[in-house]
């Protein structure tokens, strides 16, 4: 098994391969982190705080995270720091100290995703067309501009894509990530975008309310 250190980043998110993280970098221990990143190979892991605090205090985070490459550094002339990272692989944590440095340290190997090279072409279509509804709707609801321009065909873009985009509870995030394959992430994105899309159906039909004639529902 493939093993190496790494610094850990616990937050209250969770990040996926491919996706965009900015962070404000502020307390002196996460200053040195990044710091110490810059010096190196500017890398460093983000995990999703289990038990704990994110901001002062210890924490304990859970075992499935994401590396996270910083592409971007504004220095504060207070020694604060705005960076931009983008998500790089899955690891997993086999152990994590503190003892050498003010920061977690973990000890993580690499777990990639199974290579699901052949997407199912119907659950493709199903997840693309519950994906761009909820886009829509979940636009609605927000009085928000939400536009993604284009169509991923791969299945581990599209998987991942959903995952990023929906807008559920850090624990459920953090479950997404911890899925074994892809075709299975891909499946159960499909249900809870299913769930989703009918949740904020209701909600937008009860914010405006119909004619009783009138079906507002569909089945996706």
């Amino acid at each position: 098994m493939i093993m190496y250190e790494l610094p850990l980043f616990p937050l209250r998110t969770v990040l996926f391969p491919g996706q965009t993280l900015p962070l404000h970098i502020f307390e002196p221990r996460y200053r040195q982190m990044i710091a110490d990143c810059l010096q190196t190979d500017r890398i460093f892991g983000v995990v999703l705080i289990r038990k704990g605090l994110e901001v002062g205090g210890p924490a304990k985070p859970y075992e499935v995270g994401t590396t996270a490459r910083i592409q971007d550094v504004e220095r504060l002339s207070d020694g604060r720091m705005n960076i931009v990272t983008v998500g790089h692989e899955r690891f997993r944590i086999q152990d994590y100290s503190t003892e050498d440095r003010p920061y977690l340290v973990g000890r993580v190997s690499p777990w990639p995703w199974s290579d699901d090279s052949v997407m199912d072409p119907e659950l493709g279509r199903d997840v693309q067309q519950r994906l761009d509804r909820y886009i829509n709707l979940f636009a609605q609801a927000s009085d928000a501009n939400i536009h993604v321009d284009f169509s991923p065909q791969h299945p581990a873009t599209l998987a991942v894509l959903a995952a990023v985009v929906l807008q559920v509870a850090p624990e459920q995030k953090q479950a997404l990530l911890e899925i074994p394959s892809v075709d299975e992430l891909l499946r159960h994105v499909n249900r809870l975008l299913r769930q989703e899309n009918r949740a904020l159906q209701i909600m937008l039909a009860s914010s405006h309310p119909q004619d009783e004639t009138e079906h507002p529902f569909s089945q996706n």
